[in-house]
Parts: C-alpha cells; structure tokens; sequence
C-alpha cells in the first residue's frame, strides 16, 4: 500500500467556545492545517464527530464542512464512532490515501458541547451504549466507569488514591500545551481532596467535556510541500476493532479486548513491537480507562495499570510516556474530535514541535481512541519518515 504522510496539522484550544459555531471550530483548524501543508489541495474530507445531530442540531457534517471551507464538490462524509469518531475518520481517510484512490485527504475531528448544558448533555452522551438494556435503566457513562473502577478496585486490591497519578499526570503536562483547558498542575492532596462525582471516581477522574476542533492533511511523499526542518511523519500503522456494546455480554469487563486487538494489528502492519514504542496517548475520559488501556495494550500486566502510573512509569520520563500533552483529562474532552486532537498532538512529539513537553529522541507513537468503555478502539502508529 502507499505509504501515507502526515503533511499538515491544526487544532483549537479545547474550552467553552461558546461564541464560536461547529463549523467555524472546524473552519479555523483547516484553515491552520492547509497552511502548515503548504496550501496543498484536498479530494476528500473525512469528518469525526460524535453528538452534533443531538447536540447541535446538526447532521450531515461532511456537506457542511466543505462548503462552508470552499471545498464543493469533493468527496466528503462524516464517520462516528462515539468518543473514537477521530480515530475513525482518521483511519477512513489514511485508507483512503494508502488504497491510491484519493492523492490527498483532509480529515477533521469538530465536537460542541456548549450549545447544550446540563443533564441533556449526559443523556446524549448516554447513546453510545446499549440503549434498551442500559441508558434506558438510568446508566449514565459516568457512572458505568465509576462501576468497573469500583470493580478494578476490589478485585486488585486498590486504595482509594491508586488512580491519582493519571490525573497528576495529564495536569502536569496539560501545563505545557498551549491549546489545553487545564494548563496548572495539581498535587496529590488536591487530588486527595476533590469532590466525588461518582464514587469512586471523582473530579480529577472523569475529563472535561469540552468544544473544540482539529484537522490533519493526509497524501503521498512525493506530493508534500516544504515543512522546513521538521522530519515528516508518516502513519505506519491502522487498525479498528468492536466488542459488545454492553458490558454485560463480555466475557471480561475489565479487560479491554479491543484496545489489545486493534492496538496489536497496528503493530503488526508497522512491523514495530511494544518496546520500540516511545510514547502512547491513550484515551483517558476516565481514570480507570487509562489503566486498562495499559493492560490492554501490553504496557502493564492484569490488575497493575494502576501500579504502572502510581510508580511514575507514565510521566514525561517514566517507562512509557502517556498524555504527554496532558491527555482528554488536562486538554479536555472535544468528544469525536479527540482521536485527531491525538493525532495532531503525536506529530507535535515526533517533530520535536511539542515545547517544553518534548521527549528526547521520540520517533515512534502509538495513539488509541476508544468508543464507550472499549466497544470500538481505534489504533494508529505514527512514525518518523
């Protein structure tokens, strides 16, 4: 297959951009990612987003976007996947690159939260499980992590602090990244100290939902314009795979077989194994999603993701570096945008644009977007070229 290069990134501070439309977010991280392409032309749009239809009152997102970006009459469609709707629309648009069929692919992850506030946001949210044997007997996202968390908890014998450092350390790299919602570390008594949500999970746990949007130009090497000095990145490995939708059809609730499965297939098409990997963003809308990510993936045995973070092994000099900038729990939750937000985020690293959070000598990432607790989990190795 050709080989696919990441020739263009943009993105949006994630926050409450209550004064800013759908399409204007994703507007501005286009606008960003064309020119740090050097203005090269897109034949198709792919479009990541999760809850515009209930949210915003919008569907159809493809048709909107490249109008509106003066793109008429390319190929445009919108994919969703729940939280993993980047991971998804990037995966759709990186395949389209490496079959031959599209020169160049512009893909967009654009979520808003703000034009709705209150308990219609968790309700909408709600959707992305099963809805007959779930979301309709009251189960809220939340309060089905809090469940596994609780589970995790008792099963492996957890205190009641175990999961602070995955929030102390998104904060302390959010504190870097300019584009982040929460730019200020926390210590481990604030943690210690907040407010429960859903016990056991509480504030420091559960990621902000938030607005935002960003954007990536996808195309072969022989067509990219100059980026200066910066190495290109190419994505050297994709793959998607879906569980059950609810948790109580799966042989193992806490183990993330999608998040093995994808994360595994992308590995193997890169032709890379776990200890080549300089870094992982993982999909941390919840605590306890991280350190199952981390099992899941091979970073960790069973029952000691926790333990991984809580020995430091996932801050900016640990054994694998995670949310290095800050993750969906210090940057915010810009719903189907967070998979591209990933993306953007991982180019950063393996350009050495990434600022004070930059790691020494990164060349490979593994980034992973997860739909519901695992339902759908997207996986994607970006290299340097």
């Amino acid at each position: 297959m050709t080989e696919v290069i990441i020739a263009g990134i943009g993105q949006t501070p994630v926050g409450e951009h209550w004064d800013v439309s759908l399409r204007d977010l994703a507007l501005k991280a286009i606008q960003a990612a064309l020119k740090d392409a050097g203005g090269i032309k897109p034949q198709s749009l792919f479009v990541g987003n999760m809850l515009a239809p209930t949210l915003s009152n919008q569907a159809h997102l493809g048709g909107l976007i490249s109008d509106y970006a003066g793109m008429t009459g390319i190929e445009a469609m919108t994919l969703e996947a729940s939280g993993a709707s980047g991971g998804a629309a990037l995966r759709q648009g990186y395949l389209a690159v490496a079959s031959g069929m599209t020169d160049v692919a512009l893909v967009v992850g654009v979520e808003k939260f703000t034009d709705v506030i209150g308990s219609d946001i968790e309700e909408a949210i709600a959707t992305e499980t099963d809805s007959d044997f779930e979301a309709m007997q009251g189960l809220t996202t939340t309060a089905q992590a809090a469940m596994l968390m609780r589970r995790y908890m008792y099963e492996h014998n957890v205190s009641a602090n175990g999961f602070a450092n995955f929030a102390l350390t998104a904060h302390a790299n959010g504190e870097g990244n300019p584009n982040a919602m929460f730019r200020k570390a926390i210590k481990a008594e604030t943690y210690a100290k907040a407010e429960p949500v859903s016990p056991p999970l509480n504030m420091f746990d559960v990621a902000p939902n938030a607005d935002g949007a960003a954007a990536l130009i996808l195309t072969r090497r022989e067509l990219v314009q100059s980026i200066g000095s910066s190495p290109l990145v190419k994505i050297a490995g994709s793959a998607s795979s879906m569980d059950t939708l609810a948790m109580h059809d799966r042989k193992d609730m806490l183990f993330f077989d999608t998040a093995q499965i994808s994360a595994g297939k992308a590995m193997k098409q890169a032709g890379v194994i776990l200890d080549q990997i300089d870094f992982f963003e993982y999909h941390d809308v919840f605590s306890i999603y991280a350190a199952l990510q981390l099992e899941a993936v091979g970073f960790a045995i069973k029952g000691q993701g926790w333990k991984l973070a809580a020995d430091g092994g996932i801050g900016l000099k640990g054994k694998i570096p995670c949310a290095t900038m800050g993750g969906m729990k210090a940057r915010g939750f810009a719903g189907g945008a967070s998979g591209v937000y990933q993306a953007v985020e991982a180019v950063n690293q393996l350009r050495g644009q990434a600022g004070k959070n930059q790691l020494a000598g990164a060349r490979l990432g593994l980034i992973q977007s997860l739909g519901g607790p695992a339902s759908t989990a997207v996986s994607h190795i970006l290299s340097v070229a």
